[in-house]
């Protein structure tokens, strides 16, 4: 009898061990009937945890990447009416246009990819967003804060504000300017506080000739003034001659001769306007388009030779005169383009988008320049190259005239 009791006192204590190691092993595992363990689909099959990383397949959206600010150099704004179809070689800076200016679909994420390639190629860009209403819609913010994410290097608030030439340009009252203008700068400076932001531009003059078009532009800037500290910041002292203002200069300097060149009598104008010496107006003043004239300024439309020499001779003139006096300036236009039915060859690309020959009349290669840059000389054949060598400070052969011109 003591025998069974013992046996079964065992058997109890060996049951009780038992039951204590399953209630542990219930423990560590985790109570079926609670939240800790996922419940399992049997038809689907579970999904491996991968030991790295896994790639993006291609057709995943691309995430754009924060722009990185560029800081400008000290020398001059060098540049050209861009196009993103095509680049130019050895030209550090681009003029692109906004939507709002009447073409293309720089907008956007568009904008951003566009002007970060330019970057990644080393060019600055210039963003110009023109004036789309004359009315109540000028004061809507999207398309400044759209403009302002697109990182440009520096931004024209405005083109030929002061110009009433519809569709190409649209007049807009001082007040409405001075409005659009504060609100353009605010826009594009909240993103990139430190870029230029070019007043506007100065619709187009003949320099020592039109004394009066250009006191009336100086009227409108007094007006854009006024309007500015009594409306739009009532008792401020902002002045527009503490802004740096657009230029376009449009007209066939060096040619017939040397002596025409209106683009050095602007200079001359607006130096004494913003009361600086010429030397200084860069801090001031911004040529936006610098370009030739062939219809209506005394060239024959229809005589290729003088179209061919004296856009030629202009594209010349104008960025020796703007580089003597440290103006930033942008060539208008990198392509030759048509508008309004009629074609325009003041590019230095065709519609193509090829270069043309020095001598746009003749084929490549008729004329050639030898020019003297730091260290060495280059020979060049066609106008891409001229520009770019005369902005990377290159020298033309003393004979040059007699070579475009013969």
């Amino acid at each position: 009898m003591n025998e069974v009791l013992s046996m079964r006192s065992e058997g109890v204590k060996k049951l009780i061990l038992l039951s204590i190691v399953l209630l542990a092993l219930l423990t560590a595992c985790g109570n079926p009937g609670t939240t800790s363990v996922a419940s399992v689909d049997p038809k689907k099959q579970p999904t491996p945890t991968p030991a790295a990383p896994i790639k993006l397949p291609p057709t995943m959206p691309h995430i754009l990447p924060t722009p990185t600010p560029i800081t400008l150099g000290p020398a001059p704004v060098l540049g050209i009416q861009g196009d993103p179809r095509v680049s130019f070689p050895g030209i550090p800076w681009v003029r692109l246009s906004y939507p709002t200016c009447g073409a293309g679909n720089l907008q956007g994420d568009v904008l951003k990819q566009t002007i970060q390639q330019y970057h990644k190629q080393g060019v600055h860009v210039m963003l110009t967003i023109c004036q789309w209403s004359s009315g109540p819609k000028l004061f809507d913010p999207a398309p400044l804060k759209d403009a302002a994410q697109g990182w440009a290097d520096a931004v024209q608030c405005g083109n030929e504000q002061m110009k009433y030439d519809p569709p190409a340009t649209m007049y807009i009252p001082p007040a409405s300017f001075a409005r659009f203008y504060d609100a353009c700068k605010k826009a594009m400076q909240a993103v990139r506080p430190d870029i230029p932001i070019i007043l506007g531009s100065l619709d187009p003059h003949v320099g020592g000739v039109d004394y009066a078009p250009l006191y009336d532009q100086v009227g409108y800037l007094n007006a854009m003034q006024y309007a500015m500290n009594n409306s739009v910041h009532p008792g401020g002292h902002w002045s527009w001659r503490s802004e740096i203002v657009g230029l376009i200069d449009s007209w066939h300097n060096g040619y017939p001769s040397q002596s025409v060149n209106s683009l050095y009598y602007l200079f001359l104008f607006w130096a004494q306007q913003f009361g600086v010496s010429p030397g200084s107006l860069g801090h001031h003043l911004w040529v936006i388009e610098a370009t030739g004239c062939f219809m209506g300024c005394g060239i024959n439309p229809y005589n290729g030779y003088q179209v061919a020499v004296s856009h030629i001779l202009t594209l010349i003139i104008d960025v020796q005169t703007a580089m003597r006096y440290h103006v930033p300036i942008f060539y208008f236009s990198g392509e030759d383009f048509y508008a309004s039915g009629v074609y325009w060859p003041i590019g230095i690309l065709n519609t193509n988008l090829h270069p043309k020959p020095l001598r746009q009349d003749l084929w490549m290669g008729a004329r050639s320049l030898t020019m003297s840059c730091p260290g060495r000389s280059v020979t060049i054949v066609n106008q891409e190259q001229l520009l770019a060598h005369l902005y990377a400070s290159c020298a033309l052969p003393g004979n040059y005239l007699s070579i475009l011109e013969s």
